[in-house]
């Protein structure tokens, strides 16, 4: 037998441990080299752990809904090895104690018992014996062993063989607690580690800066007849939509370069000033919310920019948005519009100093020249750092992005 251990892969400085998605594979079943064994969570992404060998899984040491740290053994794979026939056979170990004998009758009878009564049999302490099953056919389902009534756990962790079927669940996704109120249920579903780390960090946010919002309109025409003309040919040239995002990004960009210090960020009692532009934009996924980074934005043309758009999107539908398009940034924007939202006072992703809002365009009636007249308009809200940050500053930049929307052209001169 040659055990190959499965760790956990190397986490970044700022994520401290990671927990368990669900196992892809379970111990006796056959495993290829580099096929996903099981995805991390960690509070910021998800990983993907590829089998480091070809074999058959022998053991895991880590069950679903655990948490783990870098480069922690999770299971051992033997390079060996041959599948396992009958897959009742399998056996999933977590530790060396010998098996208590109520564990083991449970497990013996676990083919009468639904995978969610098995698993909470074993938990309390009682066999298929113990249990009159109500189920299909004669089988004991949750209820069955609810209603049962509950024995004193066993202490000392056993060795618990179980149908492939059954899991442990993970408590970051696990289904919600239903509570049984009649026509006014709740259900208590806990945090996954990406949400948590969200709410960390707005309430950091709130906490140690001094947030201020400023707004303004702007009249969205031009903007859209630009791109009106040119979409067809931009598309067929670069292969990617010209959208209205990559107009905001380089509209944010001249004003970050006009007043830097929109720019910079808090470091105590210092004042980091970032000769660079990397715009984070907010992304919604499966899994909340994430701010990818579009680095030296001020160095990429509408269609660069478009790409990574649509790359960030694409990867967060997936769950693949990594680390590293996760790091830094020196300012952000937020597109509430892409939801129908009107007007929005966005909170600051910290350690940066400001942030954009962008919002739904709609038609509304301005005045011009004397006159009433229909106009796109879209309402533009950019918090920001009073402790570092003047309303002067703040309100300039703002109508900086509202002047280079209305002409955009400004864009091509940089002016």
């Amino acid at each position: 037998m040659a055990i190959v251990e499965v760790k956990v892969p190397q986490l970044s400085e700022s994520v401290a441990e990671g927990t368990l998605l669900n196992w892809k594979k379970k111990p006796g079943e056959t495993v290829a080299i580099d096929e996903i064994l099981v995805e991390i969570e960690t509070d910021k992404v998800v990983l993907e752990v590829p089998a480091p060998s070809a074999g058959v899984m022998a053991q895991i040491v880590k069950n679903d809904g655990e948490s783990v740290v870098s480069e922690e053994v999770i299971a051992r794979i033997d390079s060996e090895g041959q599948a396992q026939v009958s897959p009742l056979a399998v056996t999933q170990i977590v530790t060396n104690a010998p098996a208590a004998p109520a564990a083991a009758a449970s497990a013996s009878k676990s083919d009468v018992a639904m995978p969610a009564a098995a698993k909470l049999l074993a938990e309390k302490g009682l066999t298929t014996a113990d249990v009159a099953g109500t189920g299909k056919d004669g089988r004991v389902t949750k209820g069955d062993v609810l209603a049962a009534g509950a024995k004193p756990a066993v202490a000392a962790p056993v060795a618990v063989a179980a149908a492939p079927s059954v899991a442990k669940p993970l408590p970051a996704v696990a289904a919600p607690a239903a509570m049984n109120l009649g026509d006014r249920p709740e259900q208590r579903v806990p945090m996954t580690r990406l949400r948590a780390r969200v709410a960390e960090r707005l309430l950091q946010s709130q906490a140690t800066n001094a947030i201020l919002t400023t707004f303004n309109e702007v009249n969205m025409a031009p903007v859209m007849e630009m791109r009106k003309k040119f979409q067809e040919k931009f598309e067929k040239e670069h292969g990617v939509k010209l959208g209205f995002m990559s107009f905001f990004v380089k509209a944010a960009v001249a004003a970050l370069k006009k007043y830097p210090v929109l720019n910079a960020s808090v470091d105590g009692n210092d004042i980091v000033y970032h000769g660079y532009f990397d715009i984070g934009i907010a992304v919604g996924s499966p899994r909340g919310l994430v701010v990818p980074i579009i680095r030296n934005a001020d160095q990429l043309s509408f269609a660069d920019i478009e790409k990574k758009i649509a790359e960030f999107g694409q990867k967060a539908k997936e769950g693949k948005i990594s680390l590293d398009d996760l790091t830094g940034g020196t300012f952000s924007i937020s597109n509430g519009g892409t939801f129908g939202s009107m007007l929005s006072t966005p909170i600051i992703n910290p350690p940066q100093s400001a942030i954009l809002g962008v919002h739904a365009t709609k038609d509304r009636a301005v005045v011009e020249n004397g006159q009433v007249v229909v106009r796109p308009i879209n309402y533009l809200a950019m918090s920001y750092d009073h402790r570092i940050i003047d309303g002067r500053e703040a309100v300039l930049g703002l109508v900086t992005m509202k002047e280079a929307l209305e002409d955009p052209s400004r864009l091509l001169f940089d002016i």
